[in-house]
């Protein structure tokens, strides 16, 4: 009797591999000069990458440090950006929460989970990752990015949540979330955030969760202050660019000569690292969010008994499940921030309005390729 034949094995179905075309994208040269040009479309690396088709983008702040040479660890000829969201189009191996056709928010940060630091939630010091996105891997100013650790790195958007609505979850608003929390507000304590820019802003939204009794915004710039009070962030407003002595007496007048119950200094100034410790009462809490392009002076015999804890570094940009809920529900809402659009064809001309603060501009939304 003839044996019969084996039967080829049933393999499990796999997406049929994309065509790979160049596509557009933002580079810098390290040396202040950007410039939209075409890259191959990046391939699967690692056994926890993901490629994600970028629907929506930004451009941060930090960006403009990075093209201006001000941050030492990022890589020149590396594409911009790390503010985003898209949809999953590939993943390895080992990503197993998500799949291809997922919307998602991606995470500022690159975290294994499982590191000493992340481990204890600093993911902004993961041992193989931290702030890599447009910085020292290729980000996501582009129309393809890959995303190292992917589990880690996405926050699934809900059908109700549009891609505008999450598409600060991963930065901004991940700083304001993590700078409201380091700075141990208490229900009817007083807070003052310095800068109503972006992260100023969503750090009022993220403070007012916890209920302080009063939310004191300053800020030189007239219409970001307007905006502050207008949209009920922020209770009392001071002028930041009156001299510091008067800025000083004008919180202790707010605070029953105390000072602030917690400061939570977002923007980044020549005088605002100084303005923080001296509007903050003895022991307070004083959380630096903001990035500095050159180095600020600790001036300890001055402080000397005031007692101040403070609290430091890059945003840790984790468990934004809880935020992207927030979103869902309403009690978070960005859109306020949003106040030009462009296509990545008009990316150049995107940053230009966005260092310009063209017409009072807060954040741009950069849209894919026409």
């Amino acid at each position: 009797m003839r044996k019969p034949t084996p039967r080829s094995p049933v393999l499990p179905w796999t997406k049929p591999p994309r065509e790979r075309t160049p596509m557009k994208a933002l580079v810098h040269d390290g040396n202040g000069n950007i410039a939209l040009q075409e890259r191959p479309q990046p391939t699967l690396q690692l056994p926890t990458d993901a490629i994600v088709r970028v629907t929506r983008s930004t451009i941060c702040t930090s960006d403009l440090h990075i093209m201006r040479g001000a941050v030492p660890h990022a890589v020149p000829d590396t594409v911009l950006g790390h503010e985003f969201v898209g949809v999953v189009e590939e993943v390895s191996a080992d990503v197993t929460r998500f799949k291809p056709g997922d919307r998602v928010a991606v995470n500022c940060e690159t975290f294994c989970g499982t590191c000493f630091f992340c481990q204890r939630g600093w993911v902004n010091n993961c041992e193989q990752g931290g702030w890599e996105l447009g910085c020292r891997i290729d980000g996501c100013q582009a129309e393809f990015v890959r995303v190292p650790f992917a589990d880690n790195a996405f926050t699934r958007i809900p059908d109700s949540v549009s891609d505008e609505d999450a598409l600060f979850l991963g930065d901004i608003l991940a700083t304001g979330w993590w700078g409201a929390r380091l700075a141990e507000i208490e229900e009817g304590s007083s807070v003052a955030v310095i800068g109503a820019g972006p992260v100023g802003l969503t750090t009022m939204m993220c403070a007012r969760l916890a209920n302080p009794g009063s939310i004191i915004a300053i800020e030189c710039d007239p219409h970001r202050a307007e905006l502050a009070k207008r949209l009920g962030l922020a209770d009392r407003i001071i002028d930041g660019s009156a001299p510091l002595d008067e800025i000083e007496r004008a919180v202790q007048d707010l605070t029953e000569g105390r000072g602030a119950d917690s400061v939570i200094e977002a923007a980044g100034g020549d005088a605002t690292f100084e303005m923080a410790w001296r509007i903050a009462r003895p022991n307070a809490v004083v959380v630096i969010s903001a990035m500095y392009e050159h180095d600020q002076a600790l001036p300890l015999p001055r402080m000397y008994g005031k007692n101040l804890v403070f609290k430091t570094g890059g945003v840790d940009a984790s468990g934004l499940d809880e935020v992207m809920a927030l979103i869902e529900s309403g009690k978070i809402d960005t859109s306020c921030l949003i106040s030009k659009r462009y296509p990545l064809n008009d990316i150049l001309e995107a940053y230009r309005a966005f260092e310009a603060r063209e017409d009072d501009c807060l954040k741009v939304v950069i849209t894919p390729w026409e």
